[in-house]
């Protein structure tokens, strides 16, 4: 089983009983999230902002404009910390001192740069809106050229992480479990509606199959 290497940047120090630093379960959480947080520096200010990504293999794909300053911060700096979060309840326990969350957390290090090569990069998009509708690609029009060298994407490249999971119901003091306090875990779940077609379409047009499957998936 593979795992990262501990240190201090990666080492998580409160609820370390919940760490994992096993690289499939960090992979796997990755996989099921499609926005992430990124942190970075602007004039000397710290600044997270949430975006899309991809993963492939140890490497996380990110797009934005030219212009964009947080692509920009990350080129310059070389270095990005990434977060990515599932809320999977809420623990209602007690005690408010012991209400918690059931979650499942990564927090990624990496080493960045800029993707160039136009195969490549072309590869990247399709990797970040397939990992929104897998298989979605084929159903769009691709970017032509204006929108192509508008595009900036960036490869992050996994060096370290580490994850945070909790799965468990209520913790409370000894005392409080003789009480008649309720408790207990409220589960929580992104789902899919049923897709709405936009009002300009060609009359008879299809939703894609890729489309219903992802909405059948996530239905429940």
């Amino acid at each position: 089983m593979a795992e990262y290497s501990i240190s201090n940047l990666n080492k998580v120090v409160r609820g370390s009983k919940r760490a994992t630093y096993d690289v499939e379960t960090i992979h796997t959480i990755l996989d099921d999230g499609f926005l992430c947080h990124i942190a970075y520096v602007y004039n000397h200010q710290a600044i997270v902002i949430p975006t899309a990504y991809a993963r492939k293999g140890d490497k996380i794909y990110i797009h934005g404009s030219l212009k964009n300053r947080m692509m920009l911060s990350l080129l310059e700096a070389g270095t990005a910390s990434i977060s990515v979060t599932h809320l999977d309840g809420l623990v209602l326990a007690r005690s408010a001192f012991h209400h918690s969350a059931n979650y499942r957390s990564v927090n990624i290090f990496g080493t960045v740069k800029k993707v160039e090569d136009p195969i490549e990069k072309m590869e990247a998009l399709k990797y970040v809106l397939n990992h929104m509708i897998p298989g979605h690609w084929d159903n769009v029009r691709q970017p032509n050229e204006k929108e192509f060298n508008a595009t900036l994407v960036l490869e992050i490249h996994i060096e370290t992480a580490s994850a945070k999971i909790r799965a468990e119901g209520v913790v409370d003091d000894k005392d409080d479990y003789n009480s008649s306090i309720w408790a207990g875990v409220v589960p929580i779940k992104q789902v899919a509606y049923d897709p709405i077609s936009d009002e300009q379409l060609p009359e008879n047009t299809k939703i894609p199959e890729e489309v219903l499957r992802y909405v059948s998936k996530n239905k429940s």
